[in-house]
């Protein structure tokens, strides 16, 4: 358990720390700074500090910085860094379709678009058991066109949480939507794995999309341009008023 991670004393400051960097990334990190190395020993410094300064941002793309996810059996939280791009009821994916999935009708949609300078660990937006995994290939178009969620290659999860007092059970839909220059999406759980909520559950590398469908008990506690954190911005609650924003 990391510092952050540890229980704060009363008087005590939780401090920033530089991120750890994901084990994903590691190999990545090592070409870059190995091709930026050869550059400067045969070429010269003046066209090996690019090649440094990409390192530096492959090393800062795989952060894996803590999270504290706020705990409640009524929240969502966001799975993705980056800007709430897209809040629209739509169509049900047909993978995460069905009676013992997210039903048959329309539901809010809330897409996270990813910039390549977000932070692309994604996480799960509510506890319980993965009870579905499905990966679809696809094309690579830019993961900010609506278009994106049906052509672009991507996974789709579902989370099946705890039963809740009355013995009802809510499961959430998430989709993991490759970008331009994105091209491997990287799971780290599978079917019949439980989860707490913010767990890490996978990454996109990048640039890419992360889109949440929201049950209809749930309202929407985001805004189009709000930038969301994983695993700490609420996403949705149970019941409550539709969140609403200013611009400024």
């Amino acid at each position: 358990m990391s510092p952050i991670e540890k229980p704060v004393a009363p008087a005590e400051a939780v401090k920033w720390r530089v991120p750890d960097l994901h084990p994903e990334g590691r190999k990545y990190v090592v070409i870059a700074g190995v091709v930026a190395f050869v550059a400067w020993v045969s070429l010269g410094w003046f066209v090996a500090w690019p090649l440094v300064g990409l390192t530096l941002w492959v090393a800062l793309f795989f952060r894996d910085p803590v999270r504290v996810t706020p705990s409640g059996a009524d929240l969502i939280v966001s799975p993705a860094d980056g800007l709430i791009s897209m809040i629209e009821r739509v169509p049900v994916p047909r993978e995460l379709a069905g009676p013992n999935a997210l039903g048959d009708a329309p539901l809010i949609r809330v897409s996270v678009f990813m910039s390549v300078f977000d932070v692309h660990i994604n996480r799960t937006p509510i506890a319980g058991t993965i009870k579905q995994v499905v990966y679809i290939s696809g094309k690579f178009v830019n993961a900010e066109l609506d278009k994106a969620s049906e052509d672009n290659e991507r996974q789709h999860l579902l989370v099946e949480g705890r039963p809740d007092a009355n013995g009802h059970v809510r499961r959430i839909g998430f989709t993991q939507i490759a970008g331009l220059l994105a091209r491997r999406i990287v799971p780290f759980v599978k079917p019949g794995d439980m989860v707490a909520s913010g767990q890490r559950i996978g990454l996109i590398r990048f640039g890419s999309r992360v889109d949440v469908f929201l049950p209809d008990d749930c309202t929407c506690q985001v805004v189009l341009g709000q930038r969301s954190v994983a695993g700490e911005t609420i996403l949705g609650r149970v019941g409550g008023m539709t969140a609403t924003g200013i611009a400024q």
